[in-house]
């Protein structure tokens, strides 16, 4: 039997390489949940090996990247794993990294607590996700990942009405 019902919203970002050249392409899938974003990337075309993954600043993908800014990070901390260490020790952005495999394939699913795609302060929607080219280490400022080899921005769908059982 449903015993309730609320409204969420689901995002969608499209990752293309950054260079003129790169065959890198993918897709993340965003969902707000009441408690946060359920995130699911699926990347194509990439080198093999973990790469840094995050939600930058500003919502362009221009200058091979580099006009996504940096981390989103509202409340001014440190680097870190934002579903780990929690927003008084990472960034709003902080996804850690993406294995990709000698395919060139790289899954990643991870819920990112306190995003919102629809407003107030941890709202992601219009902001840039980066695919960088090393791992995120964790060190400071910014994990030591590297360039930006692929980006995409976050575009909000239409709202969907979702039940509890």
């Amino acid at each position: 039997m449903l015993t309730g019902n609320c409204w969420g919203a689901e995002g969608k970002a499209v990752i293309k390489g950054t260079a003129p050249d790169s065959k890198i392409l993918g897709e993340v899938t965003l969902v707000e949940k009441n408690d946060g974003i359920e995130l699911e990337a699926k990347i194509n075309n990439a080198p093999a090996g973990k790469h840094g993954f995050h939600i930058h600043e500003n919502g362009s993908c221009e200058d091979m990247g580099k006009a996504a800014g940096g981390h989103f990070n509202p409340d001014n901390v440190e680097h870190g794993f934002l579903p780990k260490d929690g927003h008084q020790h990472a960034r709003v952005g902080d996804m850690g990294s993406i294995e990709i495999d000698e395919s060139g394939t790289g899954i990643l699913k991870v819920f990112m607590p306190g995003l919102r795609l629809q407003e107030g302060k941890y709202d992601v929607a219009n902001k840039a996700i980066i695919l960088h080219e090393k791992v995120d280490d964790f060190s400071q400022p910014t994990g030591y990942t590297g360039g930006r080899i692929g980006c995409g921005i976050i575009k909000v769908g239409e709202m969907k009405k979702s039940y509890t059982l």
